[in-house]
């Protein structure tokens, strides 16, 4: 490890699959190019290449595959951190490092992000935390309702190695994206939603659509997921089919296009560690309604014009899609630019750097001016 004031960390990413919409490659990896030496290694196959300046040991959707892609990422240079994203790779990573014989050496830089809510995880990515929580020399939460979710055992294990560092929105790459974009009036007060997985609860969301419908409503459904053959049927049952689009996996440019270009977000998701989806539609100037669960409130908290509902209150989400609908242009772009000005003081790439980079350097005994800095 390098303790020269000038030194840029280089870190190695261990992520699951490098894919267009991975928030770790998207928040951690790209905007750092240039400014972190940073390096990949991933379990699935990936789907895209990264640009230069990023190195990737790429696994190919096997364990043995993946063994091998990490062994040959850690023989071959040298990282001041290693960073795990999954817990997965929680467990993974220390098993590999026994086997090529470089536990001690290696532990001390190891860096672990839990990206989501406790009763979020799979009973599987429970158990895998309790090894992680013992090994990892720092573990960070992607938000304090992440945190305080974990009962007080992961808290017991993992003592004064946890911290708090909130998910956050690239809003230079956004705001490129969303210049695309020529306003917002289509003729359609459309209203955009994220996620076809049962935690999203996206039927919900479909309810409060058709209770709130009229003539110029059409709802956007972003990604993918198990979901979609009964939200299809669904609002192929309610005579909606026409009014629904369900877009299927896109780039993360589109995304923001598709923000941008939007009247209202809706969330009626039963569980998120910090969702960086609506922090998105909010960097967009788009107003947002969202299900009363801890992560929302914890973006809402000190402000009044975000509207939070129980998650399967169907009804209540439709009165607050009405309620904004009735509302002005002007004063729509009003609570739209509130919505920015938020991200903006509490949710930008800057500040997620800054937390990181603090952390990076309490490790490496590095402490470093924060390299990021973002336009704006």
């Amino acid at each position: 490890m390098n303790s020269a004031s000038n030194h840029s960390f280089s870190i190695l990413h261990i992520i699951l699959s490098l894919r267009p919409t991975n928030g770790q490659y998207n928040e951690h990896c790209l905007p750092m190019i240039g400014k972190r030496d940073i390096t990949i290694c991933t379990y699935f196959k990936s789907e895209i290449t990264p640009p230069g300046g990023i190195t990737l040991y790429d696994g190919d959707n096997s364990l043995t595959g993946f063994f091998c892609a990490l062994r040959e990422a850690l023989t071959q240079r040298q990282y001041d951190i290693i960073h795990v994203h999954t817990p997965h790779a929680s467990v993974l990573l220390p098993m590999t490092l026994s086997l090529c014989g470089l536990f001690w050496k290696l532990r001390p830089s190891t860096v672990h992000t839990i990206q989501n809510s406790f009763e979020s995880f799979q009973l599987r990515h429970k158990l895998m935390f309790i090894p992680g929580f013992a090994f990892f020399r720092k573990l960070v939460f992607c938000s304090n309702a992440s945190y305080q979710s974990f009962p007080a055992f992961f808290k017991w294990l993992g003592r004064d190695r946890m911290h708090v560092v909130q998910n956050a929105v690239d809003l230079s790459r956004l705001d490129r994206s969303s210049k695309a974009v020529d306003g917002r009036k289509n003729g359609h007060f459309t209203i955009v939603t994220v996620g076809l997985i049962q935690i999203k609860n996206p039927l919900t969301m479909l309810e409060a659509f058709r209770q709130s419908h009229n003539q110029v409503s059409k709802l956007v459904v972003l990604g993918q997921g198990n979901q979609k053959p009964l939200v299809d049927a669904t609002a192929k049952e309610s005579g909606l089919q026409e009014r629904v689009e369900m877009t299927g996996l896109i780039s993360r440019d589109k995304v923001f296009e598709h923000y941008t270009a939007a009247d209202l977000f809706v969330s009626a998701s039963r569980g998120e560690g910090l969702p960086v989806a609506v922090l998105e539609a909010m960097a967009c100037h788009c107003p947002v309604i969202l299900s009363d669960i801890p992560p929302h409130r914890e973006i809402a908290d000190g402000i009044d014009f975000i509207p939070l509902i129980e998650p399967d209150d169907a009804e209540g989400f439709a009165r607050q899609i009405e309620r904004i609908r009735e509302m002005s242009n002007s004063d729509r772009a009003e609570l739209g630019q509130k919505c920015r000005d938020l991200v903006e003081e509490r949710f930008s790439l800057h500040v997620m750097h800054q937390g990181y980079q603090k952390i990076y350097g309490q490790i490496t005994d590095n402490q470093l001016l924060p390299p990021f800095h973002e336009a704006g």
